[in-house]
């Protein structure tokens, strides 16, 4: 009787220390989205003026240096700070198998497959009442050689979904929480707000695209469900799948 109370405990370890939560945990999104920010750092740094910084990069960039905080390297700072800060908050152990990371890996690509299949259903959809839309990224707003693509599209990955992710989400969970008791009823709104405002940022600042409702709607479609990657699957999950669907997009195959 005590042995299999022992193995069942044995299995139970083995099933918390497995891929499916190892993957989840904080620390699992620093080392996953380290390689991502330093290639969007340095790559921008290398690229000098004919880089193409990320809005939420930049806007996030202007509240620091507003809040009298100025230096380049401090948001990437921070945004690792704030994962080792939350991972320490957890409690669960300073440790993760270097197996998790390529996984997680695997697993972003699975998910930006999924979501450019649901941007071809959307198109197609549209395409049948007569209202013309796309998946794909302007090519007027790509950069103009593969190094700088990626540059931008990993600074995406990262910091949209640190601004409208792991930053929004909870500030609205906590401001509807103020009204509201249940715990469901805050998820959907913050899904529903966070959605909808980074849909919205798309049309801002001299960069912004052009405002059209079939763009509109998928960008507010794709804002929730990098919402629920990261309420399920974390942050890491989320910041890889988006910035892997951007490639996807802004390397199409001829």
């Amino acid at each position: 009787m005590l042995s299999r109370i022992r193995t069942e405990a044995q299995s139970m370890s083995a099933i918390s220390t497995g891929y499916w939560n190892q993957s989840r945990r904080p620390l699992a999104s620093f080392y996953f989205v380290l390689p991502l920010i330093i290639c969007y750092e340095f790559g921008s740094w290398w690229l000098g003026d004919a880089a193409v910084r990320n809005g939420a990069d930049i806007w996030m960039q202007q509240l620091l240096v507003s809040s009298g905080f100025v230096g380049w390297l401090l948001l990437p700072v921070l945004t690792l700070t704030i994962l080792l800060a939350w991972h320490h908050a957890t409690g669960q152990p300073w440790r993760i198998s270097s197996n998790v990371i390529y996984t997680m890996v695997a697993e972003s690509a699975v998910f930006a497959l999924i979501l450019l299949a649901i941007a071809h259903v959307q198109t197609n959809v549209l395409s049948i009442a007569g209202i013309p839309a796309s998946c794909e990224i302007p090519l007027d707003q790509l950069a103009h050689d593969t190094f700088s693509r990626i540059v931008r599209y990993f600074g995406a990955g990262v910091y949209e979904e640190l601004l409208f992710r792991l930053m929004l989400i909870p500030l609205v969970m906590a401001a509807v929480g103020l009204a509201i008791a249940s715990h469901r009823i805050k998820i959907i709104a913050a899904l529903f707000i966070t959605s909808v405002l980074f849909a919205i940022a798309h049309y801002l600042g001299p960069n912004g695209d052009h405002f059209d409702l079939a763009s509109f709607s998928f960008r507010a479609l794709a804002g929730a469900f990098f919402a629920v990657l990261f309420i399920f699957r974390g942050f890491g999950i989320a910041a890889g799948t988006h910035a892997l669907y951007d490639m996807l997009v802004g390397f199409p195959t001829p």
